[in-house]
Formats: C-alpha cells, structure tokens, sequence
C-alpha cells in the first residue's frame, strides 16, 4: 500500500517560499516533497486516502526510488536485520515460541510456522500462534468484506486445525495500525517468548512494519524471524544479464523456469507442524478459548451475500487442496483452450485462496509440475500456461519490490500518472453498476457486483474500457475492484489495472486499445456469458446480444430498461490516443 501516514504540510522540505519555491528547488535539486500537480483531484476522487497517505507523490520522487536515492522499503527491512545481528543472535529461546500468521492462513507449506515449530521442538517448548485483526489496515488496504468474511472464516478452520494439534490461535482486534509492533512485542514478553516467526509480506506498508519490529524486538529481547514464503522464487533472486531487474514478464519467466530447474529445493514443499511439542493446554489454556472476531461495521455482508458467498467459496486449506487436485485432474488440459471463455469455467478459481493464503503458490506448481511429468515448460500445453499464469503473481511481487512507488498511487510508467484523465463521477457510477449501454461490460461488472470475483478476460475488458473508453484514472478502477473482490491481491490487482491501462509493466504500448464489441463477438460468442448476467438481453437472439441497439434488437433493449452506450467507441478511442500521447512527449 501508500507509505506511512505523515503530515506533508508540516514538513519543512515541502514549504515554499512566498514565490512558491521549495529549499530544495532553490538548491536546484529536484523537490521530491512536492505533490504532484493532480494530487487534489486523486485525493477528491477517491484514489488517495488521506486519512492515511499523504497526497500523490511527483514524478521526481518515483525516479529517486529508481536511481537508490531514496531507500526502498526492503532495504529498510535489510538493514534492521544487519544492524540488529548482534543484538538478535544473543537472545536465547523462553518459555515459549510465537508464528505470527498474516496473509499465511494454512499449517501445509508454511514455511514460517514450520521454522519456529522446529525451535519449540528442539527447545521442548509451547509453540503460539498470533493473528492480530487491525479495522485500521482493512480501511487503508481496501480489504472489501467479501474478503473479510473469508478471513474470518478461514481463521475459524485454522484454529479448529492447530487445536487438534495442541496449538493455541490467539486472535486479537487492534484498532490503531501503528501500535501493531509494540502490541505483539507486549503479547510475546507477556508469553513469555523470546522467538517470534512470521511471513513476509513485500507491501510498503508491511515492509517497514516489519523493520520497524525487528528493531523494537532486539532493544527488548525478542528475536524476529521472517521468512520468504508468498513467491516460489524469492523477489531479488531474478536480473537480467545486466543485472536488472526484468520489467517485462516473457523473459522473466524464462528465467524464473530456469532458476526453478537449476534449484529445485525451491519447490520443496514444507511439512505442516505436529503436536505441539510442549504442553501448551497447561500453561496457556485460556489462548484455546479465544473468540473469532467480528467484521468491523463497514466490512459487513448481509445475510443473504454470506450464504451465497460461502457456497461459492467454503473457507480453508481442506477446500483449497481440493480444489487444486480436482483442477488438475478435471480440467487443466483445457486450460489453455478454454482459459479466455467467460461463460465457461475453465479456470481453476483458486484466487480466493492464494489471497488469503490458505494455498501457497510453491505448492500449486509443485502439484502442476508432478501432474506434468515433473516438466514446468514442456509436455501437456494445459498444465504449462497454468503454470506460467500463477507465475504472473510472484512476478507481480517482484515488480512491487523493486518498484514501491506502485505500492503509493503510481503506476510503474509514472509519466502516465500526467495524462488528462476524467474524473466522470456518471460514467464512473454507470461502469460500477453495469449500465454502460457495453453488454460485456456490463455482464463483468455484474458479476463482480454478484460473486465478489470476475473472470480474468473480463477483467482485462472491463479495464480497458473504464481507463480509454471512458478516460477515467485507472487508479479509481483499481480501488474499486479491491473493495469488492474476494480475492484483492494488491500487486497482482495493480499489475492488471497496468496491463488494462498501458501504464504497467507491459511492452505493449498504450495504442492498444480493446474494443469491446471485438472482445464479445470473439470471447462470448453465442452470448451465454451477456445473457447469464444481464437479464434485461436474454430475449435478444443471434449477434444482435452483443450490439443491440444497432443491430435490430433495439426495442428488447428499450423495453427492459437496457441503456444506450454512454461513449462511442470509435470517437473515445480517437481521445485517448491524443491523450496517451501528449503525456508521453511532455
């Protein structure tokens, strides 16, 4: 996410002069404190969250963190750990050992969990778990309540799970983000523990946090461990043959496939823990009575969304494992002919659950690999392009380590952050609700508005359409389908919306432009996918579903309320190519 709350307008590096130039400027060094000359109308259309982040940041602030000049926050992260060496190899284990669960809701491959059930092994001592719900933290990372509810509910099989082994999951609510590493530094003296382990996250926010742990840790005797565990191949491990890093997926993946089969430990799957290997029943039995916690007010579902929403998606890493195998024993050797298809469901639906993660990404190309005759790029075509489209997401973790601007309002292409964009709260309304007059569109958005979860193909249309057709920032695009997708990923989400908007990581330049009508006539040929989700066409036969207005069934449409199409797209195409263009030559 954004970086940490501060107050800009207290900051003297950020105040003019009378004549409006900054110290900095007037040392002819570029002003990184200034905001970006559209910083108030991101901030008035809801991109920026003020309440938390200060205002978009310039242009001159993302090249800083390109060029080392400003610390990226996994140097941050390195540099609590070297300077704290000494400090943290002294601290000998307690009475206890403590996993930190985060975004790590399994006991299968968690490498974390299993780390410090081998200290409480070799030490004969209770080992804790910790889970700390912060209201603050699903506010400012856009959590939407589908995803809370899964939360929630998988936090409840995980403590069913570790009970069974002795293992306590204490749960705790803690409103304010910032008191996070004192609270659990509170929790593990009060426990007793000197070793607390947990996962890495590589979101600014998390990033710093946990720096920021690591060194309250070793100034009060408790030794943090975190370990790499959401990517199979550890961001940084990757660089061209200059020694960068890729910015363009085709040969990073060729890379990573390489580095997987020069290491191959890296597809090692981690064991889940065994009994608790101290008596953690007699000394910490009030931990085993803990309560899951409850959605906070503006996370809610209605009665009627939570039933629905867990038939589609049952909790836990039970389900997930499930899912995994009958995938690939049912369905991955159609993957690749039928992945594009939104009406039928060809792909694997298991985004929920590496969101959540109870499924580690190690252990779905583990499990694809050995079902491909232990081949990551040969063999069945099915199994390798699923393969290579869970790589997308570790790729998109590597992307948000090097470049953490994307993780503070910016795009990876921050020129593009220039553009004139519209900030249409109409057609921005219409686009949410499915009402573009666009029946792909509107299909997708239904969808998402429906199941809290969209196929990818639409996901690509549907954000092409709001960033070009419709001109309007990508970035309120993305927040939206964070606040309501169940499977919100912040890299994975952001990379998408650059993908949609050209303003990513993407080779493609910004004059590809999706024409909605192409996508439907190709992908939903006969309709299906329109008429599942916009009942107001289901009389209209033939290709007329997918133009109906202009295609003779114009009066189906009219009846049932089904509005016009709000742009033309022949005459919005023709604007953001001007646009695109004039950001880019300045």
């Amino acid at each position: 996410m954004p970086p940490q709350k501060r107050k800009a307008t207290n900051d003297p590096a950020s105040i003019g002069d009378a004549n409006g130039a900054s110290p900095a400027a007037k040392r002819g060094k570029p002003d990184l404190t200034r905001p970006h000359p559209h910083a108030q109308q991101t901030e008035d259309f809801g991109i920026v969250l003020r309440d938390f982040y200060p205002p978009e940041m310039n242009n001159e602030r993302c090249a800083a963190y390109n060029n080392g000049t400003l610390e990226r926050p996994v140097e941050t992260l390195q540099k609590a750990y070297e300077e704290t060496q000494e400090e943290r190899q002294a601290i000998q284990p307690g009475r206890a050992v403590v996993h930190w669960f985060k975004s790590d809701l399994r006991l299968h491959d968690n490498r974390a969990l299993q780390m410090a059930y081998q200290v409480a092994r070799d030490h004969n001592i209770p080992l804790l778990a910790l889970y700390i719900l912060s209201p603050e933290d699903l506010t400012a990372h856009l959590a939407s309540p589908a995803r809370v509810d899964l939360t929630i509910r998988t936090l409840g099989q995980l403590q069913r799970d570790l009970s069974e082994l002795d293992v306590p999951l204490y749960i705790e609510t803690h409103q304010k983000r910032s008191g996070i590493p004192r609270r659990i530094l509170e929790l593990c003296q009060e426990w007793g523990s000197n070793h607390l382990f947990a996962n890495l996250e590589y979101e600014v926010d998390e990033l710093r946090r946990e720096a920021t742990l690591i060194r309250l840790g070793a100034q009060n005797g408790l030794k943090v461990e975190a370990a790499h565990d959401s990517c199979v191949v550890t961001p940084g491990q990757l660089a061209s043959q200059q020694g960068k890093q890729y910015a363009v997926y085709t040969p990073w993946y060729r890379s990573w496939v390489a580095f997987l089969k020069n290491n191959p430990e890296y597809l090692e799957v981690v064991e889940e823990p065994s009994a608790n290997p101290g008596d953690a029943r007699k000394h910490f039995q009030s931990l085993f009575d803990c309560e899951l916690p409850s959605a906070p007010d503006d996370k809610r579902l209605s009665d009627e969304q939570r039933k629905h929403l867990r038939q589609l998606y049952p909790e836990g890493e039970h389900e997930a494992l499930r899912r995994l195998e009958a995938f690939l024993d049912e369905k991955v050797r159609h993957y690749d002919d039928g992945r594009n298809i939104p009406a039928q469901q060809n792909t694997s639906v298991l985004s929920p659950y590496f969101a959540s993660g109870s499924l580690s990404a190690r252990t779905a190309v583990a499990k694809a690999r050995q079902f491909n005759k232990n081949q990551l790029d040969r063999n069945d075509p099915g199994t390798m392009v699923w393969i290579s489209e869970v790589a997308w997401r570790d790729f998109y973790k590597h992307v948000l380590v090097h470049w953490p601007f994307i993780c503070m309002n910016k795009c990876f292409k921050p020129e593009f952050t220039n553009i004139e964009w519209e900030y249409d709260a109409d057609h921005f309304e219409a686009w949410c609700q499915g009402k573009t007059g666009y029946p792909i569109v509107d299909a997708a958005m239904r969808q998402l508005k429906h199941d809290a979860w969209m196929h990818n193909r639409s996901r690509m249309v549907v954000s092409s359409f709001l960033s070009k057709d419709l001109m309007i920032d990508w970035r309120r695009g993305e927040r939206y389908f964070m606040e309501n997708l169940i499977d919100g990923d912040f890299a994975s989400n952001h990379g998408g919306w650059g993908f949609g908007s050209s303003t990513g990581v993407d080779p493609q330049p910004y004059f590809r432009i999706f024409n909605p009508l192409r996508q439907s006539e190709r992908f939903d040929a006969d309709g299906a996918y329109i008429r599942q989700w916009v009942p107001e066409l289901r009389d209209v036969e033939g290709a007329a579903i997918h133009e109906p207005y202009n295609r003779g069934a114009g009066r189906i449409a009219q009846q049932n309320n089904y509005p016009r199409p709000i742009v033309d797209h022949a005459m919005s195409r023709d604007r953001a190519l001007e646009r695109y263009k004039k950001a880019i030559q300045g």
